[in-house]
């Protein structure tokens, strides 16, 4: 039986290029639609904190897919090193970012954008400069931060609908369930199937900032 939790230093060639696939599938949806929810919220709300906070999210939404497109893409490049810190710190920022579309179109909860903003870039720290001492420490900021709505957003969930919180609390469970695989390093495909459920999570919160931006431009038409 395939045990967990194996180290792995080597993948094969089917394993990197399905990997690499997936990463570029996702890059270029994303470049597409971030300029499209960007265009829509300057034209159906005209907001100035709406069109920063989608603008915020959409860079931290690009730029931690391409980060990691880099990181898993090249693995043997002589700035794989690089691309590794990189990676590992746009995640922070993605987290931040998402939180940032949230609580700037709702206006609630501005105090704990700034404590996950330090976090982010308290992580990124670590990832830079101890990226494997400080590891466990690193991954489980990760999951606070991403929960940390849980235990201290309760206003910004009330300023939501109820299809968006749904939406939003299936891309995190997509995004915690799929650590299962990333550390399942035995399971044939697993940085694959791994980045699938990043992906997918990713894909899931996108429409759940589309959907919450839209409503509220419905909600403020006169």
């Amino acid at each position: 039986m395939t045990q967990p939790l194996i180290q792995r230093t080597e993948y094969s060639r089917a394993e990197h290029l399905s990997d690499v696939a997936v990463h570029l599938v996702a890059l270029v949806a994303a470049i597409a639609a971030v300029p499209v929810l960007i265009t829509l919220t300057a034209v159906w709300l005209s907001q100035g904190a709406a069109i920063a906070a989608t603008s915020i999210y959409g860079a931290t939404l690009i730029l931690m897919i391409a980060c990691s497109a880099l990181y898993n893409g090249f693995p043997k490049a002589s700035l794989s090193w690089l691309f590794q810190r990189l990676d590992h710190s746009a995640i922070y920022f993605k987290i931040a970012g998402t939180y940032t579309a949230f609580i700037m179109m709702t206006g609630q909860g501005l105090w704990l954008l700034t404590g996950l903003w330090g976090a982010a870039l308290a992580g990124s720290g670590l990832r830079a400069f101890g990226p494997g001492s400080w590891r466990w420490i690193a991954f489980a900021l990760y999951l606070a931060m991403g929960w940390a709505g849980v235990a201290f957003g309760w206003s910004i969930f009330a300023a939501l609908s109820a299809p968006v919180l749904v939406l939003m609390l299936v891309g995190g469970l997509l995004y915690t369930g799929g650590t299962i695989f990333l550390f399942w390093q035995s399971l044939p495909f697993h940085n694959t199937i791994w980045h699938v459920f990043v992906m997918a999570a990713t894909t899931v919160f996108f429409v759940a900032v589309t959907m919450h931006m839209s409503q509220t431009a419905i909600a403020l038409a006169p």
